[in-house]
């Protein structure tokens, strides 16, 4: 009885849930693969937000990026547990996960509050040809890119909740790098997770036998989860509400080529006949207009540079005393 509360649930998340996380519940028709409702007219075609001053993605340029010490590592809850995965999707635009938000949450970090987890998608370019993540590091684009969603306790997990009240804190999403390699990924998870695309091919298409396979903890392996950047943003889909706050780890997740082809190779946008296969769903950067990225103090080492400099005045003493001998 649990298990079909869970799996009902899932369903209705990914129907009603999903779309809410993803668009913003938006109510104007918008795209990634036509002219006419692309990202480059969303600003236009959604303007409520979309033009506003707080939007997202950004070209993180590290030169510039401000040291902030509040930025202590988060306590990540439920991230282990192998029973969270409730339910993976074709929303039409994307592929989404909907997580176990009773178990899974978030904290610290220089986060106002407790945060619950609600789901995570991605964004991606065109196989190994076209790159596809929405941030970018000093120019620099990647692959894909995971964005993990979480709500504000506040909420009740509610993100539709969030959205409608327009909150700049209502919710924190944590956005991971994935970089290609030829080598096998350090574990079955995204091997696992990429199987279930070719069951989902279709806008619409959702299944819910994913539970007791893998973890976020698995998906996320050899991220160092104490170094990021953080920002004030925005969702990246329209309506573009300025909500997010954003956490940008700086170390990748490493995936084997041929894993992230398959996101570009099996499934299909939406509203298309015959089908198109989703392919560069991912918005350019946007302007920061005179907002600052924030990260970790960088650790120095005053005493090298110390011990180099008696080094110097060592020498030119020893000099200095043979020059009177």
């Amino acid at each position: 009885m649990w298990l079909k509360h869970k799996m009902f649930v899932s369903l209705l998340c990914l129907a009603v849930l999903c779309p809410s996380v993803y668009d913003a519940a938006s109510v104007v028709e918008w795209c990634y693969h036509k002219p006419t409702c692309d990202y480059t007219t969303w600003p236009k075609i959604a303007s409520q937000y979309c033009n506003g001053s707080k939007q997202s993605p950004i070209n993180i340029v590290t030169s510039d990026v401000k040291a902030n010490p509040n930025l202590t590592s988060f306590i990540f809850t439920g991230f282990d547990d192998n029973s969270t995965f409730l339910s993976i999707g074709n929303v039409g635009d994307s592929v989404v996960v909907n997580l176990d938000s009773d178990v899974m949450k978030i904290k610290g970090g220089d986060l106002p509050g407790t945060y619950t987890t609600a789901q995570f998608h991605l964004h991606w370019g065109n196989g190994t040809s076209v790159n596809g993540s929405e941030h970018t590091v000093d120019g620099k684009q990647y692959p894909l890119e995971l964005h993990i969603v979480n709500v504000h306790s506040k909420y009740n997990g509610s993100v539709k909740a969030a959205v409608t009240a327009n909150d700049p804190s209502g919710l924190a999403v944590l956005g991971f790098f994935i970089e290609g390699t030829n080598v096998a990924s350090g574990s079955k998870s995204w091997e696992i997770l990429t199987s279930f695309l070719s069951n989902i091919t279709n806008s619409g298409d959702t299944t819910v036998d994913i539970m007791n396979k893998i973890t976020m903890d698995s998906l996320l392996e050899g991220v160092n989860r104490s170094k990021y950047y953080r920002y004030e943003g925005s969702l990246t889909t329209p309506n573009c509400n300025e909500i997010v706050i954003w956490t940008v780890f700086k170390d990748t997740i490493k995936v084997n080529y041929e894993l992230i082809r398959l996101f570009s190779t099996t499934v299909n946008f939406k509203n298309t006949s015959p089908n198109i296969f989703i392919t560069k769903n991912f918005r350019g950067v946007q302007g920061m207009n005179g907002r600052i990225v924030t990260s970790q103090v960088t650790s120095t080492a005053p005493s090298s540079g110390i011990a180099s400099t008696f080094c110097i005045l060592m020498k030119l003493f020893t000099f200095l005393l043979t020059m009177f001998d």
